[in-house]
């Protein structure tokens, strides 16, 4: 019974670090931080930001399933929001950047007169929508 426990929590270790893995390089090869640093001109210090991306999600994981206390949790709360929130919205706009997605999409609808507008309703749908998540708590 006891080393069928260690097998199992063996291949659920190994999966876990393949899946992320997976989704460290597909976060890297996205652009996403490369992109950060290019705009922020600190080019030099990428791979420390990749450390820090990788590191983060380590950290992240061992709260989650460890469950442990961040000392003033409730401060930290709406600054840590706002900077997940913006980099989730980065990584997926790079992810549509690259699949070219809004380009396609828009030539195909022939809807070149209105990408203000269209632009714009996605960006409020998405604040309704996460306002209404955390709101009603659906």
């Amino acid at each position: 019974m006891l080393v069928r426990q260690i097998i199992l929590a063996l291949i659920g270790l190994s999966a876990g670090v393949a899946v992320a893995g997976g989704l460290f390089a597909f976060i890297i090869e996205l652009g996403v931080i490369a992109d950060f640093a290019d705009r922020t001109h600190t080019g030099e210090k990428i791979l420390l930001y990749e450390d820090c991306t990788a590191l983060g999600g380590i950290i992240g994981n061992l709260v989650y399933i460890f469950h442990i206390r961040i000392p003033f949790g409730n401060v930290l709360l709406l600054p840590f929001g706002l900077l997940v929130g913006i980099f989730v919205g980065c990584w997926a706009m790079a992810l549509a950047e690259i699949l070219n997605v809004f380009p396609i999409f828009i030539r195909r609808l022939k809807v070149t007169r209105y990408i203000t507008a269209f632009v714009l309703s996605m960006a409020l749908g998405r604040g309704l929508g996460a306002l209404l998540f955390f709101v009603k708590g659906w």
